[in-house]
């Protein structure tokens, strides 16, 4: 069924697991991503950024998901990525988006505090999920530089107070990883990580998963991380098949004989990282 973020990190911490955020960059992605969570038998979550979903539609993304969900018998998150304009996340709200994600992360402590609990105010109203970040996650996301300044870790003690002031259900936390890191893994501060679990009970996300180990999944999945987002591998994995297929078949081969393979190499992934965020 078609869900909010809340509830699937709810029963992620209930069963100690992480849920994962997969991003979709096309409406193609989308039923492959519902397809590798039916397989895997766990909840997901649909990721877009601002950029997706002007791309393919907000409410188009709302009526897929939604129904993608009902067939497979999956419950789905369509959560909203990355947003930093309150105009877009009015309007992912207001399309059925189930999550959004506030990042007001660049702004001074206060000022993140402010505009996050102004989007938890509305998106509570309307049934959906928040999500904001503390720190600064670095690299690209989907092409936009993320934070051109550098990494800044999340601090344990604000990220109690940050909690508290704005009413969220998951934040995100800066422990080093780095947005579209796929060429080398990530070195995870840990004890940051443990620190800040320690301190909050709300369920953590990890940004930049693509850039984790296999091993360290496991040890982040322990020290309280419940949203795992994976997007790079996914699309450069896209491009390379697609780009391979494109360039080898004839001008007037059927669109899907070049689409379905790239698909097919994605829903590998997907299976795989959710059978490493079932932390069996």
């Amino acid at each position: 069924m078609y869900t909010t973020l809340k509830k699937v990190l709810q029963e992620a911490d209930q069963l100690h697991m992480a849920i994962g955020a997969f991003n979709t960059h096309n409406l193609e992605m989308v039923p492959a991503i519902i397809r590798a969570a039916s397989n895997q038998k766990t909840p997901v979550i649909v990721q877009t950024s601002e950029g997706t979903a002007a791309y393919v539609g907000m409410k188009t993304l709302v009526a897929v998901v939604t129904s993608l969900a009902g067939e497979y018998g999956v419950d789905a998150v369509l959560h909203l990525d990355h947003a930093k304009n309150w105009d877009t996340i009015r309007a992912a709200v207001d399309a059925g988006y189930s999550s959004v994600m506030y990042d007001g992360s660049a702004l001074p402590f206060k000022e993140n505090i402010l505009g996050t609990k102004r989007v938890v105010e509305y998106a509570h109203a309307a049934g959906a999920s928040v999500e904001a970040e503390l720190g600064t996650v670095g690299g690209t996301e989907d092409g936009v530089v993320v934070h051109s300044d550098g990494v800044h870790l999340t601090d344990p003690e604000d990220a109690v107070e940050f909690i508290e002031k704005t009413g969220i259900d998951a934040l995100a936390v800066a422990i080093g990883t780095n947005h579209g890191q796929y060429k080398s893994k990530t070195s995870i501060d840990f004890g940051v990580l443990e620190s800040i679990h320690g301190a909050v009970s709300k369920p953590l996300v990890i940004h930049g998963g693509t850039g984790v180990s296999d091993e360290d999944i496991h040890k982040v999945i322990d020290r309280g991380i419940r949203k795992f987002n994976v997007g790079t591998e996914l699309l450069v994995r896209w491009n390379i098949t697609s780009r391979t297929l494109y360039s080898s078949n004839k001008e007037n081969t059927s669109n899907r004989d070049n689409v379905v393979p790239a698909l097919d190499a994605i829903t590998q992934i997907i299976e795989h990282k959710i059978s490493l965020f079932k932390n069996i």
